[in-house]
């Protein structure tokens, strides 16, 4: 089941993102980045209640939201959970009237799957200027940029 996070679910949700961050899959999220920005997060709990997959919409600008921190418990992995966690992410930003969502990630074939296209970076000068310029990676980042514009009629699922 997919649902907006809650503030019990914050230090399982840190947990998952950690253990990704530490493979260098993604880049780690403190405690306080992630209370700061709760209501981006949604989460998949199973049928026992476990929250075992997490993602965010963040949105960026005007028009232009990411979806980050896509993690899902390994064991768990291939069973359609990312999918489902990043529609819910696209739907909400469609719902807020977000037309361009984009994604910073190593797994770009998965993006794809869902209709997003590999861009430069350059073409997302507000993530540069807001979180990039921060990042221990920069501007060395080794990351694929992906974008889904959902403007038109197209629609992920």
């Amino acid at each position: 089941m997919i649902r907006k996070a809650r503030i019990a679910d914050v230090k399982t949700m840190q947990a998952l993102i950690r253990e990704y961050a530490r493979k260098g899959d993604m880049l780690p999220r403190s405690l306080s980045s992630i209370y700061e920005n709760l209501r981006d997060y949604f989460v998949y709990e199973n049928e026992n209640g476990e929250l075992i997959g997490t993602a965010a919409i963040h949105i960026m600008w005007e028009d232009l939201a990411e979806v980050r921190s896509l993690a899902v418990r390994e064991s768990n992995m291939g069973k359609g959970i990312g999918t489902k966690l990043v529609e819910a992410c696209i739907s909400e930003a469609i719902v807020l009237g977000i037309t361009r969502v984009f994604a910073l990630t190593y797994r770009p074939n998965f993006f794809m799957r869902l209709g997003f296209k590999q861009i430069d970076k350059s073409e997302l000068p507000q993530k540069i200027w807001t979180d990039c310029l921060q990042c221990a990676k920069f501007p060395d980042c080794d990351e694929v940029a992906l974008l889904a514009d959902f403007s038109g009629s197209a629609r992920v699922g």
